[in-house]
């Protein structure tokens, strides 16, 4: 991993995850059935913890280069605080949803998998990437899951930035009381 500044102090001041979604939040495959239909795989993980950051005070963004009524189904269901699709400039849609949100880009902490996700990875406070992205996005990024794409890697990215804030009890206290 190549560091970008001292980013390791960043990660305390992160209140906002945004993730890619092929690629991160699945698997990256596209299914489409002889009709025509597509089908993707969500891991139930990322979008629990997901939810339970959001518990506890964080609030979630998707950035997706490829518009998909799939997807806009799932961030419905997960409740999530933005959503952007089609967006190919992904760096541009970081800024103004950090602007909607009243959030500057450095409280980000966010996660892509592939080129297009480098413009978002360079502006945001804490970059991520998932265990089985090309290695010129690794170089990037200041964390890499140990998990692949749609696999639990959001799960773990989000699980790492709250536990390094020390913010792990006060979520898990959302479930245990």
């Amino acid at each position: 991993m190549t560091q970008i500044g001292n980013r390791n102090s960043a990660i305390g001041n992160i209140t906002l995850f945004v993730f890619d979604v092929d690629g991160v939040l699945t698997d990256g495959g596209i299914y489409v059935d002889d009709t025509g239909n597509e089908f993707k795989k969500f891991h139930v993980r990322d979008g629990m913890m997901m939810r339970a950051a959001q518990k506890v005070g964080y609030r979630i963004g998707i950035i997706s280069a490829r518009p998909a009524r799939l997807t806009a189904l799932r961030m419905t269901d997960l409740k999530v605080d933005a959503f952007v699709q089609g967006e190919h400039d992904k760096a541009s849609a970081l800024r103004r949803m950090c602007d909607q949100l009243d959030v500057e880009p450095a409280q980000t902490a966010f996660m892509g998998d592939d080129l297009f996700d480098l413009p978002a990875l360079r502006i945001s406070g804490y970059p991520v990437t998932v265990a089985d992205a090309p290695q010129d996005v690794k170089q990037f990024a200041e964390y890499v899951t140990r998990q692949p794409g749609g696999h639990g890697a959001v799960r773990e990215a989000i699980e790492h930035v709250i536990k390094a804030q020390g913010r792990w009890e006060e979520l898990i206290g959302q479930y245990v009381g």
